[in-house]
């Protein structure tokens, strides 16, 4: 049988790049587990679309798992989303996503979803914060890393209120993670996903918190410490504009996600002083944080930040 010409070869190959089924290849191997999708809008206080899927084909990517839940219109050669089951970007708000509770810096078209994976897009005002790094509500990622091939080891850098670092550390044992706890100001330093637990007068101080001084256009966080008035500090939440719209005094909590100084992100448990810790340690679990930015947390309960008038706690 006469061999065929080059061109024709390539010409065939290029057809089963396009359509790998009709070429036998199929979809791809798939990657063992479920991933979920979660579409929300402002903030994550209005949950629009839940869905799974068991066992992703290799060429799944996170707009094709979007495109096969909702009605979606894209942009910029169809890897942007213009919009979802009709609500789309205006002047000041827009589609966002997150992989594992961190902020995509590519498109959705060039993400593979992986079985364990969560994904998260979420409509917001982006006018007081263009990005926001990481986010807690895809709670237990980014420590479970239950899509990563080698997880990577996971600490809590404990500042302080032992008994909240040992609170915390079981929260991660009991959803699969092993998370030994480590004392010292080392903030930023692992080669993978932390939580620092301590008071805010040494938390702030931590590299990559800084005090929580750029404010969200900065580091994300729609949250600040004011004082200390009396030695103590009160934990202020800010609305979407960025503007203090609660002063939660120095009993309230906060458990937030930073960028961190490298590439992994930095999870804070912090709050005045240790009945404050250890009410922000108390938290991380599902029920408080899912689809949450970040949980400024009091004796009622956990209150969703950015604080979105109209939103229910």
């Amino acid at each position: 049988m006469k061999p065929a010409p080059a061109g024709l070869v390539t010409a065939m190959a290029v057809a089963c790049a396009v359509a790998m089924a009709a070429c036998g290849f199929g979809a791809g191997p798939s990657s063992g587990g479920t991933a979920t999708l979660t579409v929300t809008r402002d903030y994550g206080t209005r949950a629009l679309v839940e869905a799974t899927e068991s066992d992703p084909p290799a060429s799944e990517t996170v707009i094709r798992l979007l495109d096969s839940e909702a009605d979606v219109t894209t942009r910029y050669g169809g890897g942007f989303v213009q919009s979802i089951d009709g609500l789309a970007g205006t002047g000041s708000s827009d589609w966002f996503f997150y992989v594992n509770g961190v902020e995509s810096p590519i498109g959705s078209a060039d993400v593979q979803v992986r079985g364990g994976d969560r994904i998260w897009w979420d409509y917001r005002n982006w006018s007081a914060a263009m990005s926001v790094p990481a986010v807690v509500g895809s709670w237990p990622e980014p420590f479970a890393q239950a899509s990563a091939d080698r997880p990577r080891p996971v600490r809590v850098d404990c500042l302080g209120v032992r008994p909240a670092c040992e609170l915390a550390s079981r929260r991660l044992a009991a959803v699969g993670v092993r998370a030994p706890i480590s004392s010292g100001d080392r903030g930023g330093s692992t080669s993978g996903p932390q939580i620092v637990v301590g008071p805010w007068a040494r938390v702030r101080g931590v590299p990559g918190v800084d005090g929580l001084g750029g404010g969200p256009a900065g580091d994300g966080v729609f949250a600040t410490f004011k004082g200390p008035t009396s030695g103590a500090w009160h934990l202020i939440g800010l609305d979407e504009g960025a503007h203090p719209a609660r002063d939660f005094g120095p009993g309230g909590g906060l458990v937030a996600a930073l960028r961190g100084t490298g590439d992994e992100p930095t999870w804070i448990v912090t709050g005045s002083g240790g009945s404050a810790v250890r009410r922000a340690a108390e938290a991380l679990d599902s029920a408080s944080l899912r689809d949450r930015y970040a949980i400024a947390v009091t004796p009622a309960g956990p209150v969703s930040l950015p604080i979105v008038a109209g939103a229910g706690e």
